[in-house]
């Protein structure tokens, strides 16, 4: 879920994402995946944005990952493929504070083969960095500080400050959410009005992926059941709307349970 509120701050706030990263708010457009390669690497938090020169590529986790490197290196190989004149900046944004080495690998080598992309760990970041605009608000509670629950008290304040009702609302929501690193719900709960999120796309969009998700175990639990008092897998997939595949998938785990 982190990982997606990144990714919805870094495509609705590209000129702050260009502001931190690349130094200058750089007008950026969305780069698709698909359009590097018809079968694109699995990454919900993989953001990338182009401009005339340059390509941004930005990887938001919540925790380490050991294929980071390699995966790294694949998209600028087929950035290169396909955009061989531009430029490419990418960068690898550790949100949740770890002792683990991995979030200090900032390169992929293989026998001859060596490339390099750039890391950040917010944790090591000065708070003041994320309080200028609004879009950065969001990541100010994970930043190098000592008390997280004042510096959210300060980006509730600057948020209360925003005047456009939408815009308030989606960073209130998503400023929430990525405290929830760090800090208690109670203590966040207490900062930020709850009604306020409610309002906000980023909590909508949540309460449809959980409906989405709930609805898909409901048929999942629905097609096991017919399963087990064996109903033909044709007349099933007519009944629950899944593909003949995907009920002997299903028939194939019960099986094997």
């Amino acid at each position: 879920m982190y990982d997606n509120i990144c990714k919805f701050i870094a495509e609705n706030f590209k000129d702050d994402l260009a502001t931190w990263l690349l130094g200058s708010p750089i007008k950026l457009t969305e780069l698709s995946p698909t359009e590097l390669s018809n079968e694109p690497i699995r990454a919900d938090s993989l953001i990338l944005l182009q401009s005339d020169n340059l390509v941004l590529h930005t990887e938001f986790q919540t925790d380490a990952d050991e294929d980071m490197p390699f995966r790294m290196l694949d998209y600028r190989i087929r950035v290169y493929r396909r955009f061989p004149e531009k430029q490419m900046r990418q960068v690898v944004i550790y949100l949740r504070k770890t002792a683990s080495p991995l979030v200090n690998k900032n390169d992929f080598r293989l026998e001859k083969t060596y490339h390099e992309f750039e890391v950040i760990r917010l944790w090591e970041e000065p708070t003041e960095r994320f309080m200028t605009v609004p879009g950065l608000l969001p990541f100010a509670a994970l930043s190098q500080t000592k008390d997280p629950t004042m510096v959210l008290n300060e980006v509730a304040k600057a948020v209360e400050a925003i005047t456009d009702q939408q815009l308030q609302r989606n960073i209130a929501a998503a400023s929430a959410i990525l405290a929830g690193i760090v800090l208690q719900k109670d203590v966040i709960s207490r900062i930020f009005r709850s009604e306020i999120m409610r309002e906000s796309v980023i909590y909508q969009e949540i309460l449809q992926e959980g409906r989405a998700e709930g609805r898909v175990e409901a048929t999942r639990k629905l097609a096991l059941n017919l399963l087990q008092i064996g109903m033909d897998l044709e007349q099933i997939a007519q009944v629950t709307e899944l593909s003949l595949e995907q009920v002997q998938t299903l028939q194939k785990q019960m099986q094997n349970s």
